[in-house]
């Protein structure tokens, strides 16, 4: 063994740092980043990518050639990425005071220029995250309180996710989208005080529905009522004598069938009393 390692030696060690030379100079590339190959400090090209409604496996993911120790490889995310916000209290037009906790989704889309700028995705991600504040609270200062806390926030975001666009595109970065995690009063006072007037504003609105409500069961009330004495008037004009036999019957109904007055109540009448002239018969 001795023999062949002395007389093999400069072979084998050849060997060896050709293959770990072999081996150095090809990476794999995975579907999910993007390889900046770097020569002398200056990015040189880029395997797999980023290009968007590119079929999956076609983007140039795989095995690649490097030259070792002349280049190196920066790694960089094709996924999308996120950037969180820092709890800021935000001034609306009306002088109204929110708490506004929001994020950013971007994604790095031209590789080359973010390591000439930043260097890696965290750089990026730290350079857009005071970006992100400025522009939020820009923004968000032209609305109104009202419009922070309705559907019409959605424009907002847009504008917000537009100008945050504009300043991402300088580091190779596309912001895909930005949206309010959490909006809240500011605790004490101000939230006690809009509590209070929303309170107020939906005591005055189911006012305002129970009023027109009772409004409209009148109408239709006097609507019934109308419309039941013309059916009695037109019955009583057809047969007046059926008319008044059946309203007498039902005061006898309501007056000796009321069981509210008890079992042992009694009604004491004199037989020719006009009001029983319906039980003698016909005059």
């Amino acid at each position: 063994m001795e023999r062949i390692w002395e007389r093999w030696k400069l072979w084998i060690i050849g060997a060896g740092i050709a293959l770990v030379v072999a081996l150095s100079s090809f990476i794999v590339v995975p579907e999910t980043m993007q390889a900046v190959i770097v020569r002398t400090g200056e990015p040189d090209r880029v395997a797999n990518r980023y290009r968007p409604n590119a079929d999956f496996g076609n983007t140039g993911a795989g095995i690649v050639f490097r030259i070792p120790v002349l280049e190196r490889v920066v790694w960089v995310s094709k996924q999308v990425l996120d950037v969180d916000m820092q709890r800021q209290e935000v001034l609306s037009r009306d002088q109204r005071r929110l708490e506004v906790d929001a994020y950013a989704r971007f994604r790095i889309i031209d590789p080359v220029l973010m390591v000439e700028t930043a260097g890696s995705t965290e750089r990026v991600a730290e350079a857009l995250q005071p970006i992100l504040n400025s522009v939020l609270r820009q923004r968000l200062g032209t609305r109104s309180f009202q419009a922070l806390l309705t559907a019409e926030r959605s424009a907002s975001m847009e504008e917000i996710r537009e100008g945050l666009d504009r300043e991402a595109r300088e580091y190779g970065a596309q912001v895909i989208d930005v949206r309010i995690k959490r909006a809240d009063l500011p605790a004490g006072r101000p939230l006690e005080t809009a509590f209070t007037r929303m309170e107020t504003a939906r005591k005055q609105e189911s006012d305002t529905i129970r009023a027109q409500g009772s409004k409209q069961a009148q109408i239709i009330r006097g609507e019934a009522q109308a419309e039941a004495s013309a059916t009695y008037a037109q019955a009583f004009n057809q047969d007046p004598e059926f008319y008044d036999f059946y309203r007498a019957m039902q005061s006898y109904d309501a007056v000796f069938a009321d069981s509210s007055r008890g079992s042992e109540s009694s009604i004491i009448l004199s037989p020719d009393n006009e009001y029983l002239r319906q039980f003698q018969g016909r005059r």
